[in-house]
């Protein structure tokens, strides 16, 4: 059984509303993910941590022979952090302000499965009130009866985070 799982899809610039999402579940919750951001999904391994950084930023990675940088999206949503036997990194493509694209590793509890959602099953992010920041939220999509939040992965990870995160896994 290989440790890799390949996504076979291009990637692309910012992620459209309607098309393929990778289902990922963090603490029971099924959030999507745009396919065309996704590199690879590969198991859980030793994460070398940085000092200095965010507390959801959990290091860098070695992934053959690149150096990639890895948050925990529990810690990054205000989750506990939790590993079990399904927990899985998932490898995918930010762009940053400068139009530059980075790699980066995504710790979740587990990945499900790519669902084509068309744009008529994805509603607008609902308003939760001023105080509360959606811009990272794409929308919500109603997939198999249930609803799952789909995210703006470059959002999801702040460019400043991603910009002091690179920086310091260069160094």
């Amino acid at each position: 059984m290989s440790t890799a799982t390949k996504i076979s899809a291009p990637v692309g610039g910012p992620p459209t509303a309607a098309g393929k999402y990778l289902t990922v579940l963090l603490d029971r919750e099924a959030y999507g993910i745009a396919v065309l951001k996704v590199r690879e999904i590969i198991r859980m391994q030793k994460i070398t941590p940085v000092p200095q950084m965010p507390g959801f930023v959990k290091g860098v990675i070695n992934l053959r022979g690149h150096v990639i940088p890895v948050i925990d999206l529990r810690l990054k949503f205000g989750l506990k952090a939790e590993l079990t036997e399904r927990t899985c990194i998932i490898v995918v493509q930010v762009a940053m302000p400068s139009g530059a694209v980075v790699q980066m590793g995504l710790v979740v509890d587990s990945v499900e499965e790519v669902v084509p959602i068309p744009g008529g099953d994805i509603e607008p992010t609902p308003d939760f009130g001023t105080k509360i920041d959606t811009a990272y939220l794409l929308g919500m999509a109603k997939v198999k009866g249930q609803v799952q939040t789909l995210l703006d992965i470059d959002r999801v990870v702040a460019a400043e985070t991603i910009q002091e995160v690179v920086r310091a896994s260069a160094a």
